[in-house]
């Protein structure tokens, strides 16, 4: 694949690996669980949220390679539900951390002509944290570039409670008494109603498991799991993670001559 003016210079390990990718075989939609934050910090004989603002720099290389190579939909787990279990000193630092991405990264999204999304109860994070989510959204509606999503107060299975409830809802205030639930249904009631299903599933940390994540939609996604930590993931790293997915066979189910005539 010929690098794109904008993705130069490339590092002498950057470049083959961007060489041998095909352009046409990229992904239309790339999922990350971003993790290992507070054990890149520990390593380093760091607090915490030392890891979480590495972090963000790992973020934004991710997001600006993806827009660069044309990726058409970008989600990023930043925030679990499961993750207000921890420390309150934590939670404050990330909703900081949180409100300050948004604040000085907007000018860059929209000069990438970035959609933002927010996907997950956001509604019930903080009240200043929502109104700068809602902003940015605001701000970004109309731009017609990458989808990135950022999942915040995330969990898959809320989010499937959430998609049958509203289908409900539906039914009753439509008086459709005989209608009848389908996988399309359910699509269309999730937060990620306006993306395709993520093709490629990428995780940090070489943990293996998919931690209550797009459950319904990465349901035919290859998964890419490396050991690296996400603050050490590098431009390098997403293009191995690319490469990867390039040689496998998509099969959905059925026979390997069939993966060209199916959509992710």
């Amino acid at each position: 694949m010929k690098a794109p003016e904008s993705l130069k210079p490339l590092s002498r390990e950057e470049e083959p690996l961007l060489r041998n990718l095909v352009a046409d075989r990229l992904p239309q939609h790339i999922a990350v669980i971003m993790d290992g934050n507070g054990r890149w910090a520990q390593r380093r004989h760091l607090p915490r949220v030392a890891g979480h603002r590495a972090g963000v720099q790992s973020a934004r290389k991710v997001i600006e390679t993806c827009v660069r190579l044309e990726i058409p939909a970008l989600t990023l787990y930043a925030f679990s539900m499961e993750n207000w279990r921890r420390p309150k000193a934590e939670i404050d630092f990330l909703m900081h951390l949180l409100r300050d991405y948004l604040r000085k990264e907007l000018p860059l999204i929209q000069r990438n002509n970035i959609r933002l999304l927010v996907i997950g109860r956001h509604d019930q994070l903080p009240k200043e944290v929502r109104a700068d989510i809602d902003r940015a959204m605001e701000q970004t509606a109309g731009n017609t570039g990458m989808k990135l999503a950022v999942a915040l107060n995330y969990g898959g299975r809320a989010e499937l409670v959430d998609a049958f409830n509203n289908i409900l809802d539906r039914v009753r205030n439509n008086g459709l008494a005989n209608a009848r639930v389908d996988e399309k249904m359910i699509s269309d009631h999730l937060y990620t109603s306006e993306l395709p299903d993520p093709d490629l599933l990428i995780r940090t940390s070489g943990e293996m498991r998919v931690s209550n994540f797009l459950l319904w939609q990465i349901a035919y996604a290859e998964i890419y799991v490396t050991e690296i930590l996400w603050p050490d993931f590098s431009r390098a790293q997403l293009f191995e993670a690319l490469l990867d997915y390039q040689k496998r066979e998509r099969r959905y189910g059925g026979l390997a001559e069939a993966r060209h005539r199916v959509t992710a």
